[in-house]
């Protein structure tokens, strides 16, 4: 479907639109001249409104193609069937955004804030002489999306009912509760995609790559999933087996007391490659030492505990809660922690003897969008880590190995700017 573009659309150069966000912003700000951008039905392609506020503005019907929006704050603004096509928004927050039957076939949507965005379908109208309502003579229908790029935005909560989203990359996007009843993913990508309590239902998934995405709680009924790659997708937690479940316990306590004894009495735990969802009151406990690489860890909560010198390499820690936990020396390396809460958490190195240190691992790790606020990273090895829009604000990252890391979009502390650019 090509949508057309709206006839006698008015060119604007970039000194008029300059000057009209110019005085957007200073409504924003409350100052003395402040106007509401409005660019309806105007033909602003090609233009550069990177980093710029326009949140509120409106761009309903707007030609919008290739128009460069990249970090701009578009919060609430209207794209009510504007032409999107190949725009950039990389980064964009356009958080509750009017988008209904808005035409954004290979834009760049990377790392862009659509929290509880809107693209359902949409009929523009305008009014004759007479004030009766008259629909103008061109498609809209639901938002297209065909080979868009939307890796690691956020879509939380979006409605995307009947969405055209053809070969689209959504590759670790957030999707939690988001809405795509009767959406067209054919082919799309949604490897690792976090689609928790989302409603697929009816959604043609023919091709779809969905392996490693996160489908606990996603309805899926009527969907088709023909040739759909759902390997190592994250399904629905079991119901717990009580029996499994005290084994589980019996085996943790048993960890806990060689822990804190030193050895004397316990024993040490195994718990390779295993699902640890069911295990409850994680938090705060010594579990020092434990074995548990390729274990599956999705949204537990571990607050505090103590996992010093703990092999968790390749383990699924997406979503997990770490806040305060004691990490020095722990091995993370290929793990998946990407949103997982590492706030004031303690990864530095571990003290082995008066003359060994054992560093903390995240080399190969996918921490994207993970929090490290005020951590201690000293020391840690993040080579080759995937650290994409992760918020390193006030962690200590001194002698931290980030060689080959990924870093884009990631808030990093001021220590590490200034010697960037020293």
């Amino acid at each position: 479907m090509t949508k057309a573009r709206h006839t006698g659309s008015a060119k604007l150069t970039q000194k008029d639109v300059s000057a009209a966000v110019a005085r957007h912003e200073m409504l924003y700000s409350g100052r003395v001249g402040g106007a509401r951008a409005t660019f309806a039905f105007c033909d602003l392609s090609g233009l550069d409104l990177a980093g710029r506020n326009l949140a509120d503005s409106d761009f309903t019907g707007a030609i919008l193609e290739e128009t460069n929006f990249s970090g701009a704050r578009l919060d609430s603004a209207s794209f009510f069937g504007a032409d999107l096509r190949r725009a950039n928004l990389s980064n964009a927050s356009v958080r509750r955004g009017d988008l209904r039957g808005a035409s954004l076939r290979g834009a760049n949507m990377i790392g862009t804030d659509l929290y509880e965005a809107d693209f359902r379908e949409g009929t523009i109208a305008e009014k004759d002489r007479y004030g009766n309502l008259k629909v103008l003579q061109h498609d809209l229908g639901p938002s297209e999306l065909p080979s868009a790029m939307l890796n690691s935005a956020n879509l939380e909560r979006a409605k995307m009912t009947g969405a055209m989203a053809v070969q689209a990359d959504f590759t670790d996007a957030v999707m939690k509760g988001c809405r795509l009843t009767r959406a067209n993913l054919r082919q799309a990508r949604l490897s690792g995609a976090n689609l928790e309590n989302a409603d697929l239902s009816g959604c043609n998934l023919t091709g779809a790559d969905l392996g490693g995405a996160i489908l606990i709680g996603a309805r899926l009924d009527l969907a088709n999933t023909h040739g759909a790659d759902l390997s190592k997708a994250l399904m629905e937690v079991s119901a717990p087996d009580p029996v499994e479940t005290l084994r589980l316990e019996d085996l943790l306590e048993a960890h806990g007391r060689w822990a804190e004894t030193d050895g004397r009495e316990g024993r040490p735990a195994d718990f390779t490659g295993m699902d640890l969802r069911n295990v409850k009151k994680l938090a705060h406990r010594t579990l020092t030492a434990l074995i548990a690489p390729n274990a599956l860890l999705y949204g537990v909560n571990l607050e505090g505990a103590s996992l010093q010198g703990s092999n968790l390499a390749g383990a699924d820690l997406r979503s997990a809660k770490l806040s305060g936990a004691d990490l020095r020396g722990v091995n993370f390396s290929g793990a998946k922690l990407n949103h997982a809460d590492l706030r004031d958490a303690k990864l530095g190195p571990l003290l082995i003897s008066d003359a060994r240190l054992l560093p903390a691992r995240l080399d190969n790790a996918e921490a994207r969008y993970a929090d490290f606020r005020g951590a201690d990273l000293r020391r840690v090895r993040m080579g080759g880590s995937d650290l994409s829009y992760a918020n390193l604000t006030g962690a200590d990252i001194r002698d931290t190995d980030m060689a080959g890391a990924e870093l884009s979009g990631c808030k990093l502390p001021l220590q590490f700017a200034d010697a960037a650019t020293a």
